[in-house]
């Protein structure tokens, strides 16, 4: 005699039920295949363009010119930390908002008039345009965009921006510092000059030693600073400028309308397993 263990799984019962529905399957699959293939018809493509940079080693310049002493060499390619900075600044605000006023992408996405506009843009913004690492610590710009130049010449503006906003970054810093160090130079020539105006002792000329070394260092670091402020390079190797795709990224339409096709294909057989559990 047979006997059933548990939910033993019933080969027959898969094989009567394809039997019955098959023809509805099919239907089912093709309709919702048609339909996502129509779906996807009807949906704007974007093209993607990308650009790759290399940031250059965060090493100061100045040290590299002015200290002999100095080991590390500004030329050098960026280590980690000088990629994370890349992307950091690639993905800030301040680009955001220098990508969007050159090329008024308010107007070029179209977004309408009214509540929310700048929260609706900045969305479209990140949505089409991405930063990422790459395996070798590389950044690439990635841009996505119904217009195929544009995706290209934002992405490459991006890549020449990053070095304006570095400069204005660097230049800030370095213009407060040079003039923290010039505030102090100038104390140091008063005390200088003060000393100076005092008899002739071995402790004074000691002093004013010590206090002339000490604004000797300062004007060479003083040197330094404004070399870092005034100096313009690339902080960038540009491996990669962005070319005008001839192919859309998405939409992918085979696989939406597989998915449509299999989505709607499992909906069905879920519906009329249902049905027939209540038959029974």
């Amino acid at each position: 005699m047979d006997q059933n263990f548990g939910n033993a799984y019933d080969h027959q019962a898969t094989v009567r039920f394809f039997r019955r529905w098959w023809k509805l399957l099919v239907a089912v699959f093709i309709v919702a295949s048609v339909v996502s293939l129509i779906v996807a018809m009807l949906i704007k493509p974007l093209y993607k363009s990308s650009a790759v940079i290399f940031p250059t080693s965060s090493n100061r310049i100045s040290k590299a010119i002015m200290d002999y002493h100095y080991s590390l060499d500004f030329m050098d390619y960026g280590i980690e930390r000088d990629c994370e900075y890349a992307i950091q600044i690639l993905s800030s605000k301040r680009m955001q908002q220098a990508v969007c006023e050159h090329f008024n992408l308010l107007e070029h996405y179209a977004i309408p008039e009214g509540d929310h506009r700048m929260f609706k843009l900045e969305k479209q913004y990140k949505s089409n345009i991405s930063v990422r690492r790459t395996d070798f610590l590389g950044v690439e710009i990635g841009v996505l965009d119904q217009d195929p130049e544009w995706a290209a010449q934002i992405a490459n503006y991006m890549a020449a921006m990053y070095d304006t906003l570095c400069h204005e970054i660097h230049h800030d810093r370095a213009v407060g510092a040079a003039t923290a160090m010039n505030a102090v130079c100038a104390q140091l020539e008063r005390e200088i000059d003060s000393l100076s105006a005092l008899p002739q002792t071995a402790w004074r000329q000691k002093l004013v030693s010590d206090k002339c070394e000490q604004l000797a260092d300062l004007q060479t670091r003083c040197a330094q600073v404004n070399i870092d402020r005034d100096l313009e390079v690339s902080y960038k190797y540009s491996v990669d400028n962005a070319v005008v795709s001839d192919k859309k990224a998405y939409p992918k339409r085979m696989l939406i309308t597989l998915a449509g096709g299999f989505g709607a294909l499992v909906v069905c057989i879920f519906a009329l397993l249902v049905f027939a559990r209540k038959e029974d």
